[in-house]
């Protein structure tokens, strides 16, 4: 690769469902660089991208893993990435420094639900596609089918390039239609022969010669008129339009191959070189004030922190891509976030497990370095000059939950160390501390995802953890009006305490009237930090509680409204108004108010009607049309409510809502019923009613635990 050139580096991530071969389609990549003299295999545990013991447990990808090669010049990127929607973190943080996705698709299943979320990630990132149709050497291959779901799903932007001549088991040659050649492989695969195209292919050949060169040159006028004087154009001369096409998203070519022996990936590789875009070739990376950061070597240094991951004996390496200027071991970079100058000590290209060291990186590479002590995933490192912050990844919302807690007493510090640390390594993790549930909560993807976190914990930080079900964080409210009041009145010698409150305390609404009978003189409506309001009226008259005690009062109500009275839950939606009471020259003073305001608004909530309130969920699930009825049919057995489908390609969208206590491990279900072809998103809607026998089983839980606590 020439010094300092941004023109000769590709970066490119591997995508696709689960099984569609990608970690295979890597291994064959370095094979035909020459990067490997064997090819290693998923069944064998050898392949150079899934090198961490967790993967070669489970016989898949967990994690993304950067690769490179060489190849005709150019320094190519191969980012690798996980088929489980579980890890579509590590998805987004691959496309997001990525200049080019090769989306496999199986072509026993075709288009799968994985793609589907993965192609909604590339819309977002506007990444460059080429479309490899992987597997076409298996008995039950249908290109044809797998193309036109590709069509039904992506548009028919989605152009052949090339079709199997022989699919199936005896598949051994390919027709591209760009080259307009036959490529025949030997039997154990790799560099294929040069044919013309069989007789009974020509008409089949050069219809789709005619699409495809027709849709490229429809892109470009010049290139048209060309297309229309010689009736034919290779691929050099359409190189930079159809480049340009893929860069706006307007053209996806579509390859096929049989990675596991090794017939195709040649060909791919020789595109991505000659056709797909280099990193200086993509737009220029947009920066938090808007301004654009241009791929120049001689630009002002400037990386991005896309991946955190943490190394036994090393610390912490970070994962970047080198957006401007040219990166060199010694450098003083600002980080943009903390404020604090980090020391690039070390550079690595990465091979796998293997980290190579460099002196420097130029615009456009992707690297690792080690031992930054306050820089994180987002975060903007750029040497000195113009203040550089680049916009940062969105990482998906988690779907599910657990409460984690230390299986040995004493480790608890340890756990919560250790559950930072995975934090740093994937942001799609999210641990929170939940005061009002008195538990440790852990927000994950799925199950998959939860067993990642469990064996990192148990096998990396050797502790030992428990994963219980989350207590759900019911509210209460009240139905009815209800007057109350209390005395407090507290005598021991010298000042005592006293304070009487009289209080009206309703279900609130918005808009409804000021109550009748009583005079408003004051109005405080206040958000509640966890949902619903608290509308709080002074209706005294004549003085007969002094101003100054009115805060006391809501001080004490509010106190109240922690803890209520049914299930220990927060209380929301609920009107007060003070409109009576008394007080004492000398012993009436803010903490008798307190008191007072707690207990009326405490006596008068057990007599409103009180009622729990349970969270519901929008769901979204999309899966395959022929398990539409069990998903729905599951659904029903945890009260979920389906409130419509869509049509989204050859797959069914599901919306529905369900209450949150029902949907303990939704995900392994979902998993089990559909091959794991499926796929949900959850999201929070609205607090409703608990059904009448349910409340009754929440009250008892809760006196139980009264009893016991007392």
């Amino acid at each position: 690769m020439a010094e300092h050139d941004t023109s000769h580096v590709k970066n490119i991530v591997l995508l696709g469902h689960l099984g569609s071969g990608k970690t295979t389609l890597a291994e064959s990549m370095l094979f035909e660089a020459g990067l490997i003299n064997r090819r290693g295999s998923i069944e064998e545990k050898n392949t150079v991208a899934d090198y961490h013991e967790l993967e070669q447990e489970r016989g898949n990808s967990v994690f993304s893993t950067l690769l490179h090669t060489q190849w005709r010049g150019y320094k190519i990127n191969i980012i690798d990435t996980p088929g489980y929607d579980d890890f579509v973190g590590e998805v987004v943080a691959s496309l997001r420094v990525a200049d080019t996705g090769v989306v496999l698709l199986n072509a026993c299943f075709g288009v799968e639900v994985g793609t589907e979320i993965i192609w909604e990630y590339t819309e977002q990132f506007k990444t460059p596609i080429i479309f490899a149709v992987n597997q076409v050497d298996h008995e039950k291959a249908d290109f044809d089918k797998t193309v036109e779901q590709a069509k039904e799903r992506f548009g028919r932007k989605v152009l052949v390039v090339q079709y199997p001549f022989n699919q199936g088991l005896s598949f051994n040659a390919i027709i591209d239609v760009l080259k307009m050649t036959m490529y025949k492989f030997p039997t154990d695969g790799g560099k294929p022969g040069k044919l013309p195209i069989p007789d009974s292919e020509k008409d089949k050949a050069e219809r789709l010669h005619k699409e495809l060169i027709e849709s490229i040159a429809e892109n470009d006028e010049k290139l048209m008129e060309k297309y229309f004087e010689t009736g034919n154009l290779d691929e050099d001369e359409i190189r930079d339009v159809l480049k340009q096409a893929m860069i706006s998203h307007e053209l996806f070519p579509l390859f096929c191959l049989s990675a596991k022996k090794n017939m195709g990936a040649g060909r791919i590789m020789g595109f991505i070189d000659n056709v797909c875009p280099s990193a200086n070739e993509m737009p220029p990376q947009k920066t938090k004030n808007g301004e654009q950061l241009k791929c120049e070597a001689n630009g002002q240094a400037c990386i991005f922190i896309y991946k955190t991951l943490s190394e036994a004996h090393l610390g912490d390496m970070s994962f970047f891509k080198v957006y401007s200027g040219t990166i060199k071991t010694g450098m003083e970079l600002l980080n943009e976030s903390s404020g604090v100058t980090e020391k690039i000590n070390q550079l690595f290209i990465i091979e796998g497990k293997k980290r190579l060291p460099v002196n420097e990186l130029v615009a456009g590479d992707i690297g690792a370095t080690i031992k930054l002590k306050h820089t994180h995933t987002n975060n903007t490192l750029h040497a000195k000059g113009k203040n550089i912050e680049l916009e940062p990844i969105k990482f998906p919302s988690p779907n599910d939950r657990r409460a984690i807690e230390s299986g040995k007493k004493g480790e608890e510090e340890k756990l919560s160390l250790a559950l930072h640390q995975l934090q740093e390594e994937d942001p799609t993790i999210i641990v929170e501390v939940s005061q009002e549930l008195k538990q440790t909560l852990i927000h994950f993807q799925g199950e998959l995802h939860l067993s990642m976190i469990k064996w990192k914990l148990e096998h990396i930080h050797k502790l030992s953890v428990n994963f219980i079900k989350p207590r759900i964080p019911y509210r209460e409210t009240i139905q009815k009006p209800v007057q109350a009041n209390y005395r407090h009145k507290k005598q021991s010698g010298g000042a005592g305490q006293f304070g009487e409150v009289y209080l009206l305390v309703e279900p609130y609404h918005e808009g409804m009237p000021d109550p009748k009978g009583i005079s408003v003189r004051g109005r405080e409506e206040h958000q509640l930090p966890w949902g619903g309001k608290l509308v709080f009226l002074n209706c005294i008259v004549g003085g007969v509680i002094d101003q100054r005690f009115l805060p006391s009062i809501l001080k004490g109500i509010m106190e109240k409204m922690h803890e209520g009275p049914l299930t220990g839950s927060y209380a929301r939606d609920v009107r007060v108004s003070v409109y009576d009471g008394k007080m004492h020259a000398v012993d009436s003073n803010d903490i008798s108010f307190k008191i007072a305001g707690m207990m009326a608004f405490k006596q008068a909530f057990h007599d409103a009607d009180p009622q729990i309130l349970e969270p519901i969920y929008s769901l979204e699930i999309l899966c395959p049309d022929e398990i539409t009825g069990s998903v729905m049919g599951d659904l029903q057995t945890r009260r979920g409510i389906i409130e419509g489908m869509d049509t989204q390609g050859h797959y069914q969208k599901i919306n529905a809502k369900v209450p949150l206590s029902d949907m303990q491990d939704y995900s392994s279900t979902l998993r089990s019923i559909s091959q794991g072809r499926a796929k949900y998103k959850m999201t929070f809607s609205d607090y409703m009613p608990v059904p009448f026998d349910m409340q009754k089983k929440l009250i008892a839980e809760y006196k139980t635990v009264e009893k016991a606590e007392a």
